[in-house]
């Protein structure tokens, strides 16, 4: 075990090196999880990262110490997991910036940074039991990248094993993977709290990506267009929200036997002709259609422009199981992007909800 430069805190290789400093802090015993600020006894919390930290994990890890308070224990994983790169993916060009990963977690809090070879979490070579993520990670990203999330969900069922937290935590701009990480947990008894953390965003709106590194400036520039498309989306929504409580609200509107469509129809006659098409967007049925499109727009621009966003999906889904949902849906929905920007894929979500008006 080599020390850094605090006292207390430490760069593990292996996992007994790990169980014995977590050990040494913390006693044995598990407690249930609690909310943050809760007062916390020898509770472990763990944030899973391939390295090339940003401040998107550096959230995860003040996250996971609010979560475990000042006597608990939190540790940062640092493995690029070959089991997720599929062919011509970009494992052997993928950062890794070990030194500058241990200034960000300990800055951030953390007790430790858990680096392990690939022998360590993989001993014999390639596992021959896998974990599958089934129907779920066929889908998006799954479509996208044949046996990434099965890759992905053993090495993390491996590291919850060689880390035995009481909770981990994992962000949202992953929403297919925490979605799938969650299955797991419950399917399979993992005796782990899993956390999801809301995605940081740098000034821009950029979703924080340990690849937005590989991109140029005009390629940034394009890839603006991702999160753009979601804020569209998510302003439409609201918008929609807004005109049919307007149209609940006309006088009269509750004690007529008048449908919602009915009565938007008055509210855009008393409208400006520039609300129209806002009205007509906002009729009863439409709702989830309308956020698609005005999503797509932005994105059909990004790829008319130089360098041009190249599409890999827009989907708006249930975060239950990521299908489409339908247009009259109501309840909670996560819309999701994925496109490629020169030789740099990117994704991004927003969640949604649909029928809040109502």
């Amino acid at each position: 075990m080599r020390s850094t430069s605090s006292a207390t805190f430490a760069l593990v290789r292996t996992a007994d090196e790990l169980h014995a400093l977590v050990a040494g802090r913390t006693g044995a015993g598990r407690t249930s999880v609690a909310a943050p600020g809760a007062a916390e006894n020898s509770r472990t919390a763990v944030v899973m990262t391939m390295g090339a930290l940003h401040e998107g994990h550096a959230t995860l890890v003040r996250t996971a110490r609010e979560y475990v308070g000042p006597d608990g224990f939190v540790v940062v994983t640092v493995f690029v997991n070959p089991l997720q790169f599929g062919a011509g993916e970009d494992l052997d060009r993928y950062p890794r910036t070990l030194d500058a990963d241990l200034a960000t977690a300990e800055a951030a809090g953390a007790d430790t940074v858990f680096a392990p070879a690939v022998d360590e979490v993989y001993p014999g070579g390639e596992p021959q039991v896998r974990i599958s993520a089934g129907p779920m990670g066929e889908r998006l990203e799954g479509s996208s990248r044949p046996g990434h999330f099965d890759g992905m969900l053993t090495v993390v069922a491996k590291l919850l094993h060689l880390t035995r937290p009481d909770l981990a935590l994992f962000g949202q701009k992953d929403a297919q993977q925490l979605a799938l990480i969650r299955r797991m947990a419950r399917d399979l008894n993992f005796p782990v709290e899993i956390v999801g953390v809301p995605t940081v965003r740098e000034a821009d709106g950029l979703a924080l990506s340990s690849r937005n590194r590989y991109l140029s400036h005009g390629e940034r520039r394009t890839a603006l267009a991702l999160s753009r498309a979601l804020f569209a989306a998510s302003d439409r929504l609201s918008a929609q929200h807004a005109l049919r409580a307007r149209a609940d609200s006309l006088p009269g509107a509750q004690n007529r036997a008048e449908t919602r469509a009915e009565a938007l129809s008055r509210l855009g006659e008393a409208r400006a002709a520039a609300d129209a098409h806002a009205v007509a967007q906002a009729t009863e049925g439409n709702g989830a259609e309308a956020v698609r499109a005005a999503a797509r727009a932005v994105l059909d621009e990004a790829a008319k422009t130089e360098p041009p966003l190249t599409l890999d999906y827009l989907a708006l889904v249930d975060p239950a199981d990521f299908t489409e949902v339908a247009d009259d849906h109501e309840g909670e929905a996560i819309l999701a992007v994925a496109a490629r920007v020169g030789s740099t894929r990117l994704i991004d979500n927003i969640p949604l909800t649909f029928g809040a008006s109502k």
